[in-house]
């Protein structure tokens, strides 16, 4: 029986230096979709997963994000006192229980595979799980529990992929595929920002299952594509080693709010998908892009 992974970690260490100047003054993890930062749609999707333990590699200015996760007793009290309940209820479901979260700090950013080596110590040897704040998905369930469900029953490491144009896949990480099970594929490698001929059009997204092994291939610190520890290559030795890699073709949607673009196409659509907010903002929308075409 394969493991249970109870375990998860977050690489927010970046500068998000796309966001500036707002990310001056606040982590880009706290800029927020609608009312919710970044992070809390992470955690929320972490916490569906059954994710008990959340790891967080940071680096220096990102306190406001250790903060969040904090109690605001005044805050609470105020809106206890004022018998606003409902908004009390949003607000303690961002708390996190006392030793919930750890954070160890990543002081040169050498990239993502040396992110999650950061964490290395905290999680003995057991899978764990890795989720990229940049990548919001809606889905249902949420992609990483279908990722353990899928987990459950095949083991080794697993990798989120989703189809892109193949002008595109020089922008990700690529799978290679040995055996494609419709939902599932089982990698024969994988091949970081193919600069020309693809082995497939199955581009890796921001959420993985690691197995124990991966930690050890990161341990030889080994420098690729741009001159960073890549967790690609950490992924991809697995196979070489003779080791599962799967891919699961998650159902859902998924918003890269790493990019200007991205961040605005998941603001709408998660605008949308709020009952108090969706009429009132599909009818703006609908005046809008007939304003637009008109001046055409």
């Amino acid at each position: 029986m394969n493991r249970k992974v109870t375990k998860a970690i977050f690489p927010v260490a970046g500068l998000g230096t796309r966001f500036l100047p707002a990310t001056k003054s606040i982590p880009k993890e706290i800029m927020t979709l609608v009312d919710r930062p970044l992070i809390q749609y992470a955690i929320d999707e972490a916490r569906a997963a059954g994710i008990e333990e959340f790891i967080f590699v940071t680096s220096r200015g990102k306190g406001a994000l250790e903060d969040y996760f904090d109690h605001a007793h005044e805050l609470e009290s105020s809106l206890k006192k004022s018998g606003k309940t409902e908004l009390l209820d949003i607000l303690r479901g961002t708390n996190m229980d006392s030793g919930a979260i750890a954070y160890v700090r990543q002081h040169k950013a050498l990239g993502l595979g040396h992110a999650v080596w950061c964490a290395r110590r905290l999680l003995g040897d057991e899978p764990v799980a890795v989720i990229l704040t940049d990548d919001v998905i809606m889905g249902e369930p949420p992609c990483l529990q279908q990722m353990i469900e899928a987990y459950k029953e095949t083991g080794g490491t697993m990798v989120a992929t989703m189809e892109v144009p193949a002008e595109k896949t020089k922008a990700y990480g690529v799978l290679d595929v040995a055996e494609d099970m419709g939902a599932i594929v089982r990698a024969k490698g994988m091949v970081e920002k193919p600069k020309e001929n693809p082995p497939s059009n199955l581009a890796v997204i921001g959420r993985y299952i690691l197995a124990p092994t991966v930690m050890d291939n990161l341990n030889k610190l080994k420098q690729g594509a741009g001159g960073e520890i890549q967790l690609t290559d950490a992924i991809a030795d697995e196979i070489e080693e003779g080791r599962d890699v799967f891919g699961l073709r998650f159902r859902g949607q998924r918003f890269d709010c790493g990019s200007k673009a991205g961040f605005l196409q998941a603001t709408v659509a998660f605008g949308l998908a709020r009952d108090e907010l969706k009429h009132e903002f599909a009818e703006y929308l609908s005046d809008i892009t007939a304003m637009y075409k008109a001046a055409e």
